[in-house]
């Protein structure tokens, strides 16, 4: 799901701000490309999983579950669900950290 927000919160740190709701980077070997991610839980998975991209006109998130990890070596597939109770919960829970 993808929360996008607009040019007044682009002066804000949403790195801070995902620490702050418990979420910590993560940063792909392969790529470097860097995300972050909050588990449920004690374990690794279930977990959410937060892209952040910059827009001219402010930022935006895209947030998904992964359900477990990927099925096979080698593969970035995974389960995840980019709606749902639980991802609108999760976005709603960000929007008042970051609003």
């Amino acid at each position: 799901m993808r929360l996008e927000f607009e040019d007044k919160y682009k002066n804000k740190n949403i790195i801070f701000l995902l620490r702050q709701a418990g979420y910590h980077q993560e940063v792909k070997r392969r790529t470097g490309q860097v995300s972050y991610v909050h588990s449920l839980g004690g374990s690794e998975f279930p977990r959410f999983h937060i892209y952040i991209e910059e827009l001219p006109e402010g930022w935006e998130i895209n947030l998904h579950l992964d359900q477990k990890a990927p099925s096979y070596s080698g593969s970035s597939a995974h389960g995840g669900e980019y709606d749902g109770e639980m991802v609108e919960r999760e976005i709603n829970r960000l929007k008042t950290i970051i609003k």
